[in-house]
């Protein structure tokens, strides 16, 4: 007897076996799910996304049309994807020079939002609710919270979890204006508080 899928592909969906996706998540028109890869619960794949062996996203993961996800991608529990947005997985490609084997590893930490036609260079980690505009090349780690804009990203401010901006005041607190939750910058980190 053949195990009911608890998830949905649309029947172009190309899902090789040995991928494992998780209870709730939809994967939409022309997507191709490679073995190996592993999609947590409730995540989303717009049109056209391609998900490479061994990448990782966790729970509640939304990848947008146009998407790329390459071996050494992990995105943790709710990220999200914005459209066309581009991860790369070697620093230096020469199409006569066989790299495969040496992919660089870029971990999108929780709660970060990647724009739309942004490029993240692997190697550089995205931290906890960081926000990252559309069109920004990152070139660098960026830190938890942080608002990047750019090529390449700087960091012109601070984010909520709830994606506001943050205006700290001059004992370097600030609250979200949707939630009502506080942070503190210290030290050029923010936390929650």
């Amino acid at each position: 007897m053949k195990e009911e899928k608890k998830y949905f592909a649309h029947e172009t969906a190309v899902i090789d076996d040995g991928a494992i996706i998780g209870e709730g998540t939809s994967i939409w028109h022309f997507c191709h799910i490679m073995p190996n890869a592993k999609l947590g619960k409730k995540c989303n794949l717009g049109q056209n996304v391609f998900v490479a062996s061994d990448v990782v996203l966790g729970n509640n993961v939304k990848v947008q049309n146009n998407i790329s996800i390459y071996t050494g991608v992990v995105c943790e529990d709710d990220v999200f994807l914005g459209p066309s947005m581009v991860f790369t997985n070697v620093v230096n490609p020469r199409s006569g020079v066989n790299r495969r084997g040496q992919y660089s590893k870029t971990t999108v930490k929780k709660g970060a939002s990647i724009g739309a036609n942004a490029t993240i260079v692997c190697g550089h980690d995205i931290g906890e609710f960081a926000f990252i505009g559309a069109g920004t090349v990152v070139t660098k780690t960026i830190p938890a919270y942080a608002l990047v804009v750019g090529n390449p990203a700087r960091q012109i401010g601070w984010m909520s979890e709830y994606g506001h901006r943050l205006n700290f005041d001059e004992n370097g607190f600030a609250t979200c204006p949707e939630s009502g939750e506080k942070y503190q910058l210290k030290n050029n980190t923010v936390s929650k508080v």
